[in-house]
This record gives structure tokens, C-alpha cells and sequence, in this order.
């Protein structure tokens, strides 16, 4: 069954040239020209790459600062204890505790956006792996959400630091700031995004690594990007 689509969408649709590649300007630029909708739309870039998913050496998962930040409140939980959960609350964290968060996480709470956590409390928080881990919420080393400075993760965190991993189809989706963003500064946060992810290319994959890049928000089209 065919899925239907929004007058707004459609209206955004008339404006793309389908057989076309845009170079990621131009993509912005008509980005900003769809029509609008009552709520701050979420800008996100979509990376087809040529990564086997099946290979553990190839499931890329990093992290990148953005120049202008996500444009969206980021709710943190810091599971850590003694000194370092003054220092998660002064740096600005919505939820701090060690065993109490815990159980609270493992009896259903779940408003947070983010997760940190200091080293010596990972094997309590290991038992929260099925609950965190399919959210993508799971401190890990390789993001550093998992360290001693804990402070200064809740503070790059805040700042604009997002995440970033491969999928099981080989996608990498990012959001990267909001429609209301100025052109200057979705070019420049998605241009950051695209470059983390190029450098982020597994050894072990030969060739093009990105297939296809595209530009979309919330409640529009996708717009092919030129690599």
C-alpha cells in the first residue's frame, strides 16, 4: 500500500529535481525554502555507506561537536559517586546518582536524552544493557560517556556533541541542528557531521566508503547531495 503524503509534503516535493545531486549549499538553501510547519523541525543528514554491517571491525560509532550546537534541550543522566556528583550537577546534569539512578532506570524512568558514567560504576550499570543499550543510551569508552572527567562529558554533551553509528542497512543518520537554523549554520554543523564520518572510514573497507549523502528534515523530502 502506497503511503500517502502530506499536502505540505508534496508542495516541498515540487521544488526538488529528483534526478538531481545538489552540492550540500544548494541542498540548504531549498531546505530553508519548504514550506513551514508549527514546530521547530529537526534538520538531519543521511549517510548510505558501503559498510558490512555483519563485520565487527566495520560498525563504526563515534562522536563530533557541532559548531552551533543540536538547537534542542538534551536531558543527561550521570551515573556516578562521592565528589564527581556535585561536579555532573554544577556542569549542569538533569539526573545524578549511583545504585538509586540505577534503580530507577531499571524500574522504568527513562526521560534523558543522554547518558555518562564514571569508570568504577560501569559493572553496577552493565545489568541496564538490555534497557539502554537498544536506546542508544549505554555509556561507552568509544564516546566518551564512559570517563573520570564526567563534568566536562555532561558540558561537551550540552554544547552540541552529538553521536553517530552505522546501522544494520549500513545508514548513518545525524541530527544536526534545527530548521530554524540560519543557512551558515546548517552548512557548517552538517559539513562537520559528513567530515567526522569521512574520517571515521574502517580500514578494512576498500573503496567508496559513502555511497549517497542526503539533507531532509522532519517533515519533508529528502534532497540528494552532491559528495
Amino acid at each position: 500500500m502506497a503511503k500517502s503524503r502530506s499536502k505540505r509534503y508534496k508542495e516541498a516535493a515540487k521544488l526538488l529535481d529528483i534526478n538531481k545531486s545538489y552540492s550540500l549549499k544548494e541542498a540548504v538553501a531549498l531546505l530553508k525554502k519548504f514550506p513551514g510547519t508549527k514546530f521547530d523541525q529537526t534538520v538531519e543528514v543521511n549517510l548510505h555507506t558501503s559498510i558490512d554491517p555483519k563485520k565487527s571491525d566495520q560498525l563504526i560509532r563515534g562522536t563530533v561537536s557541532l559548531p552551533h550546537g543540536t538547537g534542542r534541550k538534551v536531558r543527561i543522566a550521570v551515573f556516578c559517586k562521592g565528589e564527581q556528583e556535585k561536579e555532573a550537577k554544577a556542569a549542569g546534569a538533569d539526573f545524578v546518582g549511583a545504585e538509586d539512578l540505577i534503580e530507577k532506570v531499571n524500574n522504568g524512568f527513562l526521560d534523558f536524552d543522554a547518558a555518562v558514567a564514571s569508570p568504577d560504576i560501569m559493572k553496577d550499570l552493565s545489568r541496564l544493557g538490555k534497557i539502554l543499550g537498544p536506546r542508544g543510551l549505554m555509556p561507552s569508552p568509544k564516546t566518551g560517556t564512559v570517563t573520570q572527567n564526567v563534568s566536562a562529558a555532561v558540558r561537551d554533551i550540552k554544547g552540541g556533541k552529538i553521536e553517530f553509528k552505522v546501522d544494520k542497512q549500513s545508514g548513518i543518520h545525524a541530527g544536526i541542528g534545527k530548521i530554524n537554523f540560519t543557512e551558515d549554520q546548517i552548512l557548517e554543523n552538517a559539513s562537520k557531521v559528513i567530515e567526522a564520518i569521512t574520517h571515521a572510514k574502517p580500514a578494512s573497507v576498500k573503496g567508496n566508503f559513502i555511497k549517497s549523502v542526503s539533507i531532509s528534515c522532519s517533515m519533508g523530502p529528502g534532497i540528494k547531495v552532491a559528495l
